[in-house]
């Protein structure tokens, strides 16, 4: 199938502001794009869907000037287009807030906003007081409250989002391209952000809207075009099309469960053995409230919450990534210290951050340094590697998590979004790992690879791990978990099992509202013997 570009909503077709013909662009081996036909009419908010790897990036890194074209036209405003850097792309009015963040961390968010055009006194010295109140002003255009003279190390994932969005929108601009922008959002915030794209089409911007959540695309956007290998399957109107259509031009094949709602099995989760992993009192930056909770082996848990609500801050206090204020832990009924995280890993907890290409992964290294490198006791001996235990062992774990890699040597770096993930799931099952904690464990992974993430995740607590898992994505964790613990400002606000999974219940408790008939975090109706405390 390969339809042609419909105009916004069905309506009478507008000269295109952006057209692209015949465009390709080969790599060694590999043709990332293979005659391409693509169109955004004036006033549109086209969406660009496709798997990893079907050329959404490559596409978007042609129009910004990272790349050129190997063959094929392209056209800006009816005038021939062929950026050669960056810098032309900007020129020509074209703003790209990219997946992978692109700023500076030493540097402070006011200076991150504006780093190109600094205001200055006199031509030379730097107007500090107009560059915070500029400052102010667009932070609080993109709904993001911290303070301007901030170091940007200091903030969370989803907070350098919406600093990249205030960049893309500091500047004017003709065509805004959003690569997965709602990937680290939460609800309240993803809402904001299709508040500030629709007030930057009415103001006469175009957006490429490049999102894996047909949700989003079907609330926001007036087309959709679908990439798949490289080529164009399809250009169609979001109002005569249908989520199920999407994903199976997506994909070539009808996949229900990659979309929202699916149930997962039941997970066999023991009442009666002492929990998995137990938090009491749990504190970290200084929050006067503690988060307490019970994990068992063979379920899954969910954390819920709006940004700054401590999720990812409760799995690295656990995993001893970041300093505790205070609090308790216990592995199977016993207290356990956890202060760095070579002891959570002895203790077989792990992690799994939300960073994983910074923070979980070797990028330059092969498939099977990576996969090893968390116990490299089973693949040597008298401190010498074994090169052919490491292999073996490798390609076990590869096939038991049907990981797609080209070979055991194919660098890290070169596999997709999905496949990158269970490399870091596998890295820590061959160290043996009773308690997993992923943090975003989908972000910016397509709905094929995230449904293949999901029901790896299923099959791990069915074979008895402890899964906790942290999502911005309520659907997810409803889709996923067995029960949601709500966070609000540091404390666990409600427990949410599974017969009473609510999107607005949730919400509700993450806004800090209690709903009535909520049971305390981390305790059962009818106290059993394992809820005492050890």
């Amino acid at each position: 199938m390969d339809s042609e570009p419909l105009p916004r909503g069905g309506e009478s077709p507008q000269p295109p502001l952006l057209e692209l013909r015949g465009v390709t662009k080969r790599f060694p081996g590999v043709t990332a794009l293979a005659g391409v036909d693509f169109a955004v009419a004036a006033g549109e908010i086209h969406a660009l869907v496709g798997e990893n790897g079907a050329g959404k990036s490559t596409l978007i890194k042609l129009l910004c000037g990272t790349y050129p074209a190997d063959a094929g036209e392209m056209h800006l405003a009816g005038a021939a287009y062929r950026p050669q850097t960056p810098l032309d792309a900007l020129k020509a009015g074209i703003r790209v807030v990219y997946q992978e963040f692109n700023l500076l961390p030493y540097l402070s968010v006011a200076e991150n906003l504006f780093f190109d055009r600094l205001p200055r006194r006199g031509g030379l010295l730097l107007d500090r007081k107009s560059l915070y109140e500029r400052s102010t002003a667009l932070l609080k255009r993109v709904g993001l409250d911290v303070d301007p003279r901030t170091s940007v190390e200091h903030l969370g994932v989803a907070q350098r989002q919406l600093l990249e969005i205030g960049k893309a929108l500091s500047s004017a601009g003709r065509l805004l391209i959003l690569d997965e922008p709602t990937a680290t959002l939460t609800p309240r915030e993803i809402g904001r952000l299709f508040e500030i794209i629709r007030s930057v089409r009415a103001a006469g911007v175009v957006v490429i809207f490049v999102s894996h959540h047909l949700n989003e695309i079907f609330e926001l956007c007036d087309a959709v075009t679908v990439l798949r290998n490289g080529r164009r399957i399809a250009s169609l109107a979001v109002a005569g099309t249908t989520p199920q259509e999407i994903v199976h031009l997506m994909v070539g094949h009808a996949l229900e469960r990659a979309l929202a709602g699916g149930k997962p099995p039941a997970t066999p989760a023991s009442s009666e053995a002492a929990p998995a992993l137990r938090v009491r009192n749990l504190r970290f930056r200084n929050n006067p409230h503690g988060v307490s909770f019970d994990l068992r082996y063979g379920e899954i848990v969910g954390l819920a919450g709006l940004v700054g609500s401590g999720r990812t801050e409760t799995l690295r206090a656990i995993f001893g990534a970041d300093r505790r204020d205070g609090g308790e832990i216990y592995r199977e009924g016993r207290r356990v210290a956890m202060v760095t995280p070579r002891e959570a890993v002895r203790h077989g907890v792990c992690l799994l951050t939300e960073n994983r290409k910074e923070e979980g992964l070797v990028l330059p290294m092969p498939v099977r340094v990576n996969l090893t490198l968390t116990d490299l006791t089973q693949v040597s001996r008298a401190g010498l590697l074994r090169r052919r235990a490491e292999r073996n062992v490798t390609q076990a774990w590869i096939d038991d998590l049907d990981a797609r890699v080209a070979s055991l040597e194919q660098l890290v770096l070169n596999l997709s979004g999905g496949n990158q993930q269970k490399i870091v799931i596998a890295k820590w099952l061959f160290r043996n790992a009773a308690v997993l904690m992923l943090d975003e464990p989908t972000r910016g992974i397509d709905v094929g690879a995230k449904a293949e993430i999901h029901d790896l995740l299923r099959r791990l607590a069915l074979q008895g791990k402890a899964i906790l898992v942290v999502s911005s994505e309520i659907p997810e964790l409803t889709a996923l978990c067995d029960r949601i613990l709500v966070l609000w400002r540091g404390r666990c606000a409600g427990e949410v099992r599974r017969a009473e999974f609510d999107d607005e219940r949730i919400l509700s408790l993450a806004c800090g509202e209690q709903p009535a008939g909520l049971r305390a975090p981390g305790r059962r109706a009818s106290p059993g013997p394992s809820d005492e405390r050890p």
